[in-house]
């Protein structure tokens, strides 16, 4: 998704809609892109993209970049259009995985209208969800879609058949979540949504954090890729690391645990300097990890850790358990 730089107006008359529709098709074209579903609102859009091919950066940048250009020649302007990066975030869609999130964002996605109020849900008014034309419920609908919009991965996530049945049930199922509940998702939805850097059950997190893990210095160097993988990635191998070297150095009190040890423990600190040293994690969470206070104390600790032998010694056997890079 990406929204209107300061929050303001982007789709603001039908040739801002069709401008946008114009640049994704084309983009879906050269890319092959894959769209299961997408709604268009006033200040902001989403896509629930499939990217059968590695290309997600270079396509963002054509479709946010072209249009950006055309809007503001349009609307005689000049300056940012879109507020910062698009945001990303990987969502488990395999057959065989939980389709639970994918039935979460596709539910997400065609019921934006009905949580904004565009649309009443209102029989009386003869206002439906079903009326909204910037939305790809629209061609739920109707039928006539783009050859880059796909219908089965949504519909095999609800378990419907894959035909003109199983749309129909679809759109029903929309149109009932609109106007019973206004569009709104229950808590454990949302929180699957707040989640923030994937949407998946673990096997897809380590599944993801795998794929990372061979470019992870390429990819944060380069800014390619969603900060929140990084910093998830960077953690993960942190904490087995941390688990490991825990174990090695025997810091553990008789209650198994290393709170109630000294800030400054020498094990403590050694542990602390070589993650710091070799992986991406924040000051905040290795302090938290560790029990050495606030984060600002722990980075005087490993100042000072470098000028005792005690712990040189310790960095040394710790490091010599660190895997191998290719």
């Amino acid at each position: 998704m990406a929204r209107g730089d300061g929050g303001k107006s982007l789709f603001i008359d039908e040739e801002d809609h069709l401008l946008f529709l114009h640049w994704l098709s084309r983009v879906c074209k050269s890319h092959g892109w894959r769209v299961h579903a997408w709604v268009i609102m006033r200040n902001h859009f989403h896509l629930l993209l499939e990217t059968p091919e590695p290309n997600l950066v270079s396509g963002m940048r054509i479709l946010l970049g072209s249009f950006a250009q055309a809007w503001n020649r349009h609307y005689k302007r000049r300056g940012h259009v879109f507020q910062g990066r698009y945001k990303s975030i990987p969502v488990a869609g395999e057959p065989a995985a939980d389709t639970y999130q994918f039935q979460v964002v596709a539910d997400y996605i065609h019921l934006n209208p009905a949580r904004a109020g565009i649309v009443q849900n209102d029989v009386e008014l003869k206002s439906s969800i079903l009326d909204y034309e910037w939305s790809s419920l629209a061609a739920y609908k109707s039928g006539k879609r783009p050859k880059w919009l796909v219908y089965d991965r949504v519909l095999s996530a609800f378990e419907l058949a894959k035909n003109g049945r199983g749309i129909r049930a679809y759109v029903e199922y929309i149109e009932k979540r609109s106007a019973d509940e206004r569009g709104e998702l229950s808590d454990e939805a949302m929180a699957a949504l707040r989640k923030g850097w994937y949407l998946g059950d673990d096997t897809f997190r380590d599944k993801l954090l795998a794929m990372v893990k061979g470019g992870a210095k390429h990819l944060k160097s380069q800014g390619s890729h969603d900060a929140g993988v990084l910093k998830k990635h960077g953690e993960y191998e942190a904490e087995k690391f941390l688990n490991a070297g825990i174990i090695k150095l025997k810091l553990k009190d008789e209650q198994g645990i290393w709170s109630t040890m000294r800030k400054g423990d020498t094990r403590k600190v050694a542990l602390a300097s070589v993650v710091k040293e070799h992986m991406s994690v924040t000051n905040l969470w290795l302090s938290e990890q560790l029990a050495m206070g606030h984060s600002r104390s722990m980075s005087r600790l490993i100042r000072g850790g470098k000028r005792s032998d005690e712990v040189k010694n310790l960095v040394e056997i710790l490091e010599g358990m660190l895997p191998c890079e290719d």
